[in-house]
């Protein structure tokens, strides 16, 4: 029989894409469940480097590898409790909401030269776009807790995702310009013939780093999660495994920006200097920007939240819309690529210098005042 006519060899393509989209689907799930494992070790172990603890180091052997995998079990084995004056449809779909878009981004992600399981032409507005989806999961976390803290914590987090939204997306904008192209791939190219975008683009990448820290929550910026003033947040209400999938959220969502960052500015899967590519040193790069942010995360304390809404919409779009004006110009007359790198070295230095003399960068002593003003208020209600 011919099923020329009924469609035999299109079906035949259509089975294949579909399996070929499970495996893909498949092999991301299980990196990010693999990877969000060792972050958390990692994460506790440097943090008790930082601040001379010897953290995680008897569950699972010497070196404390089983620890992640008990509290997980633990997280799977505890009692899934939903608020009796809750909204119980909307508190059960929002953590969903939120975990899927943290696992749709690697969809896009680059790890080879032959290794994305789907190479967009519209990448970087395919991340922009699933990306910005966690904030309405949150804010339904939040709404249908039924409980102030939950609320207060999602209306936080909505406020500072948008705002900081803003300058990351300017910031991906960036490498866009000096490659011509959207696709993910095609910029990773794009710098196997010129330079990394890092040293072309170094104002992009700061401001994408510290959005990032700021749309994963990180401290300094982990406002919607402050345990003295709301508990935890959005999560208050949440037990077991609807809280593990807002955990699996958060560190899934620690390695994207380490991902993007790598794609964008630091090469993605490429190598310089003739050395052969591939997705180790992806992975490699990856990693060090999240020990980063980690570092960051161990080293400085909160901000207030009006200097969190300062530094996004006072300092890191003025600097991102600047770093697009001077890599169109880069592009439009053909600078080289140091000529480029220094121009932003010496605005950034002139930015950060006129800033600390005017006051408007918080410094350690902002920090010291904010405490002695709290503890003067504590005094005063007793």
């Amino acid at each position: 029989m011919n099923l020329v006519g009924l469609g035999g060899p299109s079906t035949s393509i259509g089975l294949y894409e579909s399996v070929r989209s499970l495996i893909a689907a498949f092999l991301i799930f299980s990196f990010i469940m693999t990877a969000v494992l060792f972050l958390i070790l990692g994460l506790r172990k440097f943090l008790g480097f930082l601040q001379s603890r010897l953290g995680p180091n008897r569950v699972g052997g010497p070196l404390g590898l089983g620890q992640t995998m008990m509290d997980a079990l633990k997280l799977l084995t505890k009692e899934d409790i939903v608020p009796a004056m809750s909204d119980h449809l909307v508190f059960n779909l929002a953590p969903v909401l939120v975990f899927v878009p943290a696992f749709m981004v690697y969809v896009v992600i680059p790890w080879t030269a032959t290794g994305s399981p789907k190479d967009l032409d519209v990448g970087i507005i395919y991340i922009a776009a699933v990306t910005s989806i966690q904030v309405i999961g949150i804010v339904m976390a939040g709404w249908s807790a039924n409980n102030k803290y939950s609320q207060l914590g999602a209306f936080r987090s909505a406020g500072q995702m948008i705002s900081y939204e803003v300058p990351m997306v300017l910031a991906l904008v960036a490498p866009v310009i000096a490659a011509g192209t959207f696709s993910l791939q095609g910029i990773v190219r794009a710098q196997l013939s010129t330079q990394w975008y890092i040293l072309v683009t170094p104002i992009a990448f700061i401001v994408y780093m510290v959005a990032g820290l700021a749309e994963t929550n990180l401290t300094p910026f982990d406002l919607v999660e402050a345990e003295s003033e709301l508990i935890a947040g959005f999560t208050t209400e949440y037990s077991g495994m609807k809280f593990a999938l807002f955990y699996l959220a958060e560190f899934a969502g620690n390695f994207t920006v380490g991902a993007i960052g790598t794609t964008l500015f630091l090469g993605g899967w490429s190598m310089p200097f003739g050395i052969p590519g591939g997705w180790p040193w992806f992975i490699i790069k990856s990693s060090i920007i999240v020990l980063g942010l980690f570092w960051v995360r161990g080293t400085l304390p909160r901000v207030r939240v009006d200097q969190l809404m300062d530094l996004g919409w006072k300092f890191l779009i003025p600097a991102a819309l600047f770093q697009l004006l001077v890599i169109a110009l880069y592009v439009a007359v053909g600078w080289p690529y140091w000529a480029v790198f220094i121009i932003n070295v010496v605005v950034l230095i002139v930015v950060l210098a006129l800033g600390g003399m005017l006051g408007l960068l918080p410094s350690r002593d902002d920090h010291v005042r904010d405490i002695r003003t709290e503890q003067r208020r504590k005094r005063a209600l007793i």
